[in-house]
């Protein structure tokens, strides 16, 4: 999305950080409205401590991290007059009481914040991260990976069920939708006549093992709990911008920017699409109808916008491609050439419509519902409403996408990460070429093409990040996390400097600098379900900056660098 949104320079100079409804220029010399250091008996001063002021009644929330001294610091632009709730995000403490600051008269505020150390077990297990709690638990905790899809580790491991009830919850967790969520508990089509067969000896051996470490025949975990390390140095010159979503119950899993500067998301549990306006806050959903009722799972996954900036959006099980024009309002519904009775779970994905003006096609993936179903990749020519299935000569590699990239000849790009290729679908001729990933690889699971038709993605099982040159043909980088458990889940390059990632279990955004290879990791304000990524540029000094949508928590939220 960036590639597209590169080209409006007009606009990115007039949003250039845009917060709060004003236009505002960061530099590290800003003066601050509100300071202060942060401290703990144990500790002094304290480094890498997130400290967030959301104004009451307010929608947005602001972070920043403390420096090397302990100091915090809040810049005279982003807060407002007003009465501002205080809030920190640090492992292993808490504010000893609920915390306000009145800002006002056009004066510096100080609030020293003084931290008292978390020494109950069960209150620090509340704060770990999911990649904590699979630390924690070591090399049997791999299974806990599953579980994230749809919440945090904390259900599982604070639940009191034993073995007997712990392995029937396995086994439905396992019937639920990949959109399901606990306030949208969608299942498959054949939940009950799965569920009333006996559990299979990997759910059998899955619910023994989470019972073994709950909180059924036990006071706390028998494991010690592990954390990962503060933020420190260059990591804590960052300041985050988080607005909330109107419905507490929405889940972006996708974000696009149109031309103005708007953020749409696509909602993963129910039928919305969403507009998010950074200037102001203002959030405006638009209602997809649905096309498959009686219990089928409703929502979407990839939102993306076309060249003429109409908006795109994948209903998954309600197997539709849905188009909204955002001047009028106005949704076409574009339906699978598949009969009712052989969808099965079939669901559409993924779809990249940035490249329709070569040929008019529109790329897209359906996952599940087998051959019948219309398992595969997928191009749709709009005027016509021609649909084609690709298919792959007898003894081809695995080609079951779980995305799928154009390039700038809108060329298909295909990866899953199970799948150790990467392949190329022509849009000539729909012949397919495969490509083997460096041994250390997995396969990939999300990425992004760059304006030099450069293939970025992230391999998310393998914790580590790719970068495929489609002109040589030749995979010419190859970087790991240094981070347990990142799990890269998306990859976006921002056409200049730096690949920003992110992934679903210890809440850290990447930035990496492919020609030095450093890596800089900075923590989420909150725990944050990261799915797609998507890159903006016009940040502080000219730095590009992140955006990521919280597919549990009803947030999206901005995250500028200060320092390249």
């Amino acid at each position: 999305m960036f590639r597209k949104i590169h080209n409006y320079g007009s606009v990115i100079k007039a949003l250039n950080m845009v917060v709060l409804g004003v236009i505002v220029c960061i530099s590290p010399v800003s003066a601050a409205v509100l300071n202060g250091t942060v401290s703990s008996q144990k500790e002094g001063v304290m480094e890498g401590v997130l400290v967030s002021a959301k104004k009451q009644s307010g929608t947005i929330t602001i972070t920043v991290v403390s420096n090397d001294k302990g100091v915090y610091s809040f810049p005279d632009d982003r807060l407002t007059d007003g009465k501002y709730d205080i809030t920190i995000r640090v492992v292993a403490y808490k504010l000893p009481v609920a915390t306000t600051v009145t800002i006002g008269a056009g004066k510096a505020t100080t609030l020293d914040l003084k931290l008292n150390e978390v020494t109950d077990k069960l209150e620090l297990g509340k704060q770990l991260s999911n990649g904590e709690w699979i630390m924690s638990a070591g090399e049997k905790g791999e299974p806990l990976g599953e579980c994230v899809n749809c919440h945090t580790l904390q259900r599982p491991l604070f639940s009191k069920h034993p073995p007997e009830e712990m392995i029937k919850v396995v086994q439905r967790m396992g019937l639920h939708t990949n959109n399901a969520s606990p306030e949208h508990p969608w299942v498959d089509t054949d939940f009950a006549e799965q569920m009333a067969k006996e559990p299979s000896k990997t759910q059998v051996s899955v619910g023994e093992y989470i019972a073994s470490i709950n909180l059924s025949a036990r006071e706390v975990w028998p494991f010690e709990l592990k954390t990962l390390p503060r933020p420190k140095g260059e990591d804590t010159k960052v300041i985050y911008t988080t607005y909330d979503l109107p419905r507490p119950d929405a889940a972006p899993h996708d974000e696009a920017f149109d031309a103005q500067g708007n953020v749409w998301y696509s909602d993963f549990n129910t039928q919305f699409i969403g507009m998010l306006n950074p200037k102001t806050g203002v959030v405006k959903e638009y209602e997809v109808p649905l096309r498959r009722a009686n219990g089928v799972a409703q929502g979407g996954l990839q939102i993306d916008l076309d060249p003429t900036g109409k908006v795109w959006f994948g209903n998954m099980e309600q197997n539709q491609l849905v188009r909204l024009d955002p001047a009028t309002g106005k949704m076409d519904y574009f339906k699978l050439p598949i009969d009712e009775k052989d969808m099965a779970d079939g669901h559409i994905t993924m779809i990249d419509p940035e490249r329709m003006e070569v040929d008019g096609n529109l790329w897209f993936n359906v996952a599940g519902g087998g051959d019948k179903g219309g398992q595969g990749s997928w191009r749709l020519h709009v005027v016509t409403g021609e649909f084609t299935h690709i298919k792959y000569p007898e003894g081809s590699p695995p080609a079951q996408a779980y995305d799928v990239i154009a390039d700038s000849s809108n060329n298909l790009w295909g990866i899953s990460f199970r799948n150790h290729n990467l392949w190329n679908t022509s849009a000539k001729d729909l012949k397919t070429e495969w490509f083997t990933m460096p041994d250390d690889r997995k396969g990939c699971r999300r990425g992004h093409m760059d304006n030099q038709d450069r293939l970025w993605c992230a391999d998310f099982i393998g914790n580590g990040l790719l970068m495929f040159n489609t002109k040589t043909r030749k995979f010419e980088g190859n970087w790991t996390m240094p981070t347990f458990s990142t799990r890269p889940y998306d990859a976006q390059y921002d056409d200049k400097a730096y690949l920003w990632s992110g992934g679903m279990d210890n809440d850290l955004i990447i930035r990496l600098n492919p020609s030095t290879g450093k890596i800089n990791q900075y923590l989420l304000p909150h725990e944050t379900n990261i799915r797609h990524v998507e890159v903006w540029k016009g940040g502080p000094n000219e730095l590009s900056s992140f955006w990521v949508g919280d597919q549990h928590g009803a947030t999206i939220t901005h995250l500028e660098a200060l320092t390249p």
